[in-house]
C-alpha cells in the first residue's frame, strides 16, 4: 500500500522487503568490472585445483547443458581427450556463457565457488551504495523482514553480503533466493517466495532495477519499486510503475 508522499519521500507499509542485488543495492559496475573479470582470470586455475569436487562436477554438467557444447552425461569427454583439454573446453563454455550474460544455474553455481575463494582470501570485498546499509538497519529495526532474490547463487549472495566494505551483513537477512526457486521474470517465482515467507504477496515489497522482474512480482500480487541507479540500463518507456533513486527517500512501516 502506498501512502501520500511529502518532500519527495515514498511511504509504504509491508512486512517483508525483498531485494535484488545488482543495480539495486550495488552498482552494476562492481559486478561487471570486478566480480566477472575475477571469474575469467581464476576459472582455469580453479578447475585445475577442484576438478574432482562433486559440487564442481555438478555445476559443470549444468554448464554443459546450458552451453550446448557437451553432453551432460560425459560433459567434457575427459576419458577421451585428457584432463587439460577437458578443462580448456569447460573454460571456453564458461566464457561463452558469460559473454552472453547468462543467468543459468550451472554458471552461477560455478561463479559462486570461484568468488568464494576470492572473498575468503580478501581479494574481493563487495561495495554497496552508501544509502543501503542505513536503510537496511532502519527497516530491520522497524520489524521488517529482509530477504534477497538474485540471479546469483545463494552461496554467492552470502559471500557478497558477508564480505562487504561495511563488514558482515548476513545477519540482517532472513533468507536468500536464487534461480532454483524460479526465473526472476516469472510471476510463479514470486508466489513461491511469498509462500516460503508465509506472507500474503501484498505484504512484500520487491525492489529491483529490471522492469520484467518488477512486472512479474506485481502480477504475483507483490508491491514493487523500480530502482533507478547510476549505470543501470534505463527502464523501458513502456514501464509505468513507481521508481526510486535512493533508499534515503523510502520510508517503510511495518504492516500489522
Amino acid at each position: 500500500m502506498e501512502h501520500p508522499t511529502a518532500a519527495g519521500i515514498t511511504h509504504r507499509t509491508a512486512r517483508c522487503v525483498l531485494l535484488d542485488i545488482e543495480g539495486t543495492v550495488a552498482d552494476v559496475r562492481f559486478v561487471y568490472d570486478v566480480m566477472f573479470p575475477f571469474v575469467r582470470r581464476q576459472v582455469t586455475g580453479f578447475l585445475e585445483s577442484h576438478w574432482d569436487d562433486d559440487s564442481v562436477q555438478t555445476a559443470l554438467r549444468n554448464v554443459a547443458c546450458e552451453s550446448g557444447l557437451a553432453s551432460a552425461d560425459d560433459p567434457w569427454r575427459e576419458s577421451e581427450l585428457g584432463r587439460s583439454h577437458a578443462i580448456a573446453s569447460a573454460v571456453y563454455a564458461v566464457h561463452q556463457l558469460m559473454d552472453q550474460d547468462s543467468k543459468t544455474t550451472g554458471l552461477k553455481a560455478l561463479q559462486g565457488r570461484i568468488w568464494e575463494s576470492g572473498f575468503r582470501s580478501g581479494a574481493l570485498r563487495s561495495e554497496l551504495f552508501p544509502d543501503v546499509v542505513p536503510a537496511l538497519q532502519k527497516w530491520k529495526s522497524a520489524g521488517l523482514e529482509l530477504r534477497i532474490y538474485s540471479s546469483g547463487s545463494i552461496l554467492a549472495q552470502r559471500l557478497f553480503f558477508g564480505h562487504t566494505i561495511y563488514g558482515d551483513l548476513t545477519p540482517m537477512f532472513a533468507a536468500h533466493y536464487d534461480t532454483t526457486i524460479g526465473n526472476k521474470k516469472e510471476a510463479a517465482s514470486y508466489q513461491r517466495i511469498a509462500e516460503d515467507c508465509k506472507l500474503a504477496p501484498t505484504d512484500i515489497l520487491f525492489l529491483s532495477d529490471v522492469a520484467a522482474e518488477l512486472v512479474a512480482a506485481t502480477q504475483a500480487g507483490m508491491q514493487s519499486l523500480a530502482c533507478v541507479r547510476p549505470h543501470n540500463v534505463p527502464l523501458p518507456e513502456s514501464y509505468q510503475g513507481p521508481t526510486l533513486k535512493s533508499f534515503d527517500t523510502l520510508e517503510i512501516f511495518q504492516r500489522l
